[in-house]
């Protein structure tokens, strides 16, 4: 993912900011009412409590051991393996793999694979829940180490770890009134496996999904879109992002209510200063109303071989799979 410069004049920017952050506020309740939304959106079939973070937490250990997990690595081709047999364990049969070559500048080709598990595939109604699963390919922003590798336990496992675990619990439960995509794309972190290294960074996996959305919805568009990236973080500080709240609004507005419920010292309403592009970008740009999940203040281990899973937390990891799985069962 890469923080962005808006191409717009800034007095505009700054007055759509302006009016997203006091649309978002003026729709959150106080936090004498939080409770009581919580309790009347929150369905008796929906234990949040079955989203298990130490769960989560092994799950981000299992993807370190593959280490790094960039395009063209060993560890690319065993993360795909990884996410398809949790996915089998977890009872989820439609899963299929979007797969096509990628040419760089310098004319070199890599193997993509953009991994689709859909939960209650024959209902019409969809939404996407996504992540990615690639890392950088090299801890740049380590100061002693930049050659080092980069582990990712924050940056692309613990958003992996978000959705298999959120796979599992809803095996368990009822199924919501909506089907469910997830989505694992490859290739966030761009031709060069940097992400935000890359002065010409661009995502790969969910700008190839967008352009193809015909094969997986022939006939409508998925009603909304999450994306979740760097979820873990021991201080975690959810706060809406520019574009996701420009692209999705009201879905903004229930998912942070939502986490204020849940886990209230997660959830922060005062809007990002800054747009960030990930794979929220490309579904917003199909038409798609898209939001992302994310601390992206993760300094000083941001990049660096110091990303690792003592930096992550069973809480953190618990806000974000308990607030995401009472989401998708609210209307």
């Amino acid at each position: 993912m890469k923080a962005t410069i808006p191409r717009m004049d800034t007095f505009r920017r700054a007055k759509l900011s302006a009016l997203a952050a006091t649309a978002l506020a003026l729709a959150l309740p106080s936090a004498a009412s939080r409770a009581e939304v919580g309790e009347q959106g929150k369905a008796d079939h929906v234990k949040i409590e079955l989203w298990d973070g130490n769960r989560a937490m092994t799950l981000i250990n299992e993807q370190l051991r593959f280490t790094p997990r960039s395009l063209d690595t060993p560890g690319h081709q065993q993360t795909i393996d990884f996410i398809k047999s949790e996915l089998a364990k977890a009872g989820i049969d439609d899963v299929s793999t979007q797969r096509w070559a990628y040419r760089s500048d310098d004319g070199k080709s890599y193997a993509m694979t953009n991994i689709i598990a859909r939960l209650d595939p024959s209902n019409p109604r969809r939404i996407i829940v996504a992540t990615h699963y690639d890392s950088i390919v090299r801890a740049y922003a380590d100061k002693s180490n930049p050659q080092g590798p980069m582990p990712g336990a924050n940056n692309s496992a613990s958003g992996v770890a978000v959705l298999l675990e959120t796979a599992r619990v809803l095996s368990l439960l009822p199924k919501p009134a909506v089907g469910i995509d997830m989505i694992f794309f490859d290739g966030e972190e761009g031709p060069r496996s940097l992400g935000a290294g890359d002065p010409n960074w661009k995502a790969l996996g969910s700008p190839y999904f967008a352009a193809h959305l015909r094969d997986f919805y022939p006939n409508a568009k998925p009603e909304k879109a999450v994306v979740f990236d760097m979820v873990c973080d021991r201080d975690l500080k959810l706060r809406p992002e520019p574009s996701s709240v420009a692209s999705a609004l009201p879905e903004v507005q229930k998912y942070w209510r939502t986490g204020q419920t849940v886990a209230p010292s997660a959830f922060d309403t005062h809007m990002i200063s800054y747009p960030i592009s990930d794979d929220h970008t490309a579904l917003a740009a199909a038409g798609i109303p898209s939001f992302l999940v994310i601390d992206f203040e993760y300094e000083p281990f941001f990049n660096t071989t110091q990303d690792t899973a003592d930096k992550c937390s069973v809480g953190s990891l618990e806000a974000v799979g308990r607030t995401t799985l009472q989401y998708l069962y609210l209307p």
